[in-house]
């Protein structure tokens, strides 16, 4: 997979409807010269109902907002 890092707005699904939720295992990761990241990922196991992340967000993830928020990212 390679990600070019731009803000759009909203696109396309990248997998349609019909694709199984599964977990992904990050083999290989290079970041080229003009910034584009370039992974490579391999099935790794099914996602666990409780994998899923809920609504309410984490207090890690509260913390890594304020961060951002105070630009200490």
């Amino acid at each position: 997979m390679w990600t070019f890092l731009v803000v759009l707005g909203r696109g396309k699904r990248l997998f349609g409807e019909t694709a199984k939720p599964l977990a992904l295992r990050l083999v290989r990761s290079q970041v080229s010269t003009t910034g584009v990241v370039m992974s490579t990922y391999i099935p790794d196991s099914d996602i666990q109902p409780d994998a899923i992340a809920s609504d309410e967000p984490s207090e890690q993830e509260l913390a890594r907002r304020k961060k951002m928020a105070n630009e200490m990212w």
